[in-house]
């Protein structure tokens, strides 16, 4: 006559049942898709593997045919240009706007609900509207710029090579704002008070309370901040496509603008599955490299 399981063993059970869909979901819509695009980067995977079904096993030649291309080198400096620029500002903007709802005044929690708009608004709209805005010869910007006196000519937002890039980072940092904000506000919300109250009675002043009392303490939310920030701005495209397309000349070609170029217009889906995998390596190595310095400066 066999034993009934043990009380511990239907715990165990329990707790891998519960376990269960959350592991099948990530397994089918995030396990599978990352194993695919990784074959599918050392396949000769064109529109007509569809119908025949037979994908060559290519090596690594897709990775050497876009590391060797001369676009490479140009679109990794604009990926870096636009992931720095626009952490830069979105972090600042954020932070110092997180610092000045943390004072406390009236309508304060409506202006913080108003601020989430831009991070609300689909990215497509987002993108078309502020294409209409920065339009050259009938954009708002521009007449405002020319009412004012300020420039007679108008700025070429979106087809001067250098301005471009401008516009789009611009863009970008104002659809960053909001997130940086909430998340560095969140945190800040987090510092003990009775931390400001001893310092001031040191004598410490508001320079003095960020260096010492404010920043320290939210630190690690200034890590989650930048990592997310860097993994999200690195694979911006919606706006980017919207705006620009990537031009004028290639002045505003991302690693992930050009990924989607190449598997969804040139319809090489091979070459186009080895650039995101570019985009993924970099991504991990910058998040494994600042937490591990993060790390470092804490046990300091």
């Amino acid at each position: 006559m066999s034993c009934p399981p043990a009380p511990r063993t239907w715990e165990r059970l329990a707790q891998w049942l519960f376990i269960a869909p959350a592991v099948a979901y990530l397994l089918l819509f995030f396990g599978y898709p990352v194993v695919k695009n990784a074959v599918m980067s050392f396949q000769q995977y064109t529109t007509t593997t569809f119908y025949t079904g037979a994908a060559p096993f290519a090596g690594p030649r897709n990775y050497a045919e876009i590391l060797s291309s001369g676009l490479f080198s140009k679109t990794l400096l604009t990926t870096a240009l636009f992931t720095a620029g626009s952490l830069v500002g979105q972090f600042v903007l954020g932070l110092a706007l997180a610092l000045f709802f943390q004072r406390g005044f009236p309508l304060g929690r409506v202006l913080r609900s108003l601020l989430l708009l831009p991070w609300l608004i689909p990215l497509v709209v987002s993108g078309t509207m502020w294409r209409w805005m920065l339009d050259p010869d009938t954009g708002v910007v521009n007449d405002v710029l020319r009412h004012l006196h300020l420039a007679s000519s108008g700025v070429p937002w979106l087809t001067g090579t250098s301005q471009a890039l401008v516009s789009v980072i611009l863009i970008n940092i104002w659809v960053g704002i909001p997130f940086n904000t909430t998340i560095l506000y969140g945190g800040l919300q987090n510092i003990p008070t009775y931390l400001y109250e001893a310092a001031k009675l040191d004598g410490a002043g508001p320079v003095r309370l960020f260096r010492h009392v404010t920043w320290p303490l939210l630190r690690p939310v200034v890590s989650v901040v930048l990592v997310l920030g860097v993994v999200y701005t690195l694979k911006v495209l919606d706006i980017i496509l919207v705006v620009t397309g990537g031009g004028p000349a290639n002045a505003t070609e991302t690693l992930a603008t050009q990924s989607y170029e190449l598997s969804f217009q040139q319809f090489e889906f091979g070459r186009g599955a080895a650039m995101s995998n570019v985009l993924v390596v970099i991504s991990l190595a910058f998040a494994l490299v600042y937490l591990r310095a993060s790390r470092g400066a804490r046990n300091v």
